[in-house]
């Protein structure tokens, strides 16, 4: 038996198996869709979720509060005095923050136990990714704190790349101008964007037409792999309800790399809030972000 939990959230956008198979502790965050408030006991099935979006729902999103947190960890402490809570991206949320405040507190109440806050400074499979690295850390008998300090050092070396196909969603989330949102949808620009260094999501680059954008997802991924290029014995893929197009990227992946392991799987509601139906979203372990 490991001498650690580790602990995701539904941001990370793992499949369900991979969170059950392994004894990971979770966080659910909840969102809204059309005045319905959805959880953990009420959660909606992704494709009714980017159904409705396509139709036209706008749905918001709200942060882990600290009560949950305090629920959760003093649960999950019943497993493990030692609980390794991997983060979304504080650029992205306040989750993160309310999370070290509230185990800050719990340490101070209980000198016993210990839980380590990593801001994870990633998004959807992005987070999944240092998930899945922590995982088999954990597999391999590493300790707690050499999962932990692993993360921490390699934190910059989880790599984001992704594009979206409707750039009003981007627009809604401040991330480019009601223009270019306008004149973008009109000639048929796709957007690519990453996750940087103070986890926040930036435009690096627009092409115009969906398979080029696709295409430029994995050239991306070369020219950041650099030393880590035989590290990569996985390669997560997420997607916005459109899985050809993942499979379209993992295969040209498997091509040009000879990289034959994926996971591949969709975007919640979390993200999918914003990112909006149609993304393509591609990680890796790089040279940096």
């Amino acid at each position: 038996m490991s001498d650690f939990k580790i602990i995701t959230n539904t941001t990370a956008d793992l499949p369900q198996s991979f969170i059950e198979d392994n004894g990971l502790g979770l966080f659910f965050f909840n969102y809204t869709l059309n005045g319905q408030v959805y959880s953990a006991d009420n959660d909606l099935d992704y494709k009714m979720f980017y159904n409705q979006v396509r139709e036209g729902s706008m749905p918001s999103t709200s942060q882990v509060n600290p009560e949950t947190f305090r629920e959760k960890f003093t649960e999950y402490l019943q497993e493990n005095k030692k609980l390794l809570y991997l983060s979304f991206s504080s650029g992205l949320s306040g989750s993160c923050s309310n999370a070290n405040l509230v185990a800050n507190e719990m340490m101070e109440e209980n000198p016993d136990i210990e839980i380590k806050v990593i801001d994870t400074l990633a998004a959807s499979m992005g987070e999944g990714l240092v998930v899945y690295r922590a995982v088999q850390l954990q597999k391999e008998g590493k300790s707690f704190e050499e999962t932990a300090r692993y993360i921490e050092e390699h934190v910059m070396n989880f790599t984001h790349v992704f594009t979206v196909d409707d750039l009003n969603h981007l627009y809604r989330g401040g991330r480019v101008s009601k223009t270019s949102a306008v004149l973008g949808t009109m000639i048929n620009i796709k957007p690519i964007l990453n996750v940087d260094e103070e986890g926040h999501l930036i435009p690096i680059n627009k092409v115009r037409g969906r398979k080029k954008s696709l295409h430029a997802l994995v050239d991306y991924m070369e020219k950041r792999m650099g030393s880590w290029r035989d590290k990569n014995d996985i390669v997560l893929i997420s997607h916005g309800d459109c899985l050809e197009d993942a499979q379209l990227v993992a295969d040209e992946i498997k091509e040009r790399f000879g990289i034959e392991n994926f996971m591949i799987n969709h975007i919640g509601p979390t993200i999918g809030a914003h990112s909006g139906p149609g993304t393509v979203a591609l990680f890796f372990m790089g040279e940096g972000r």
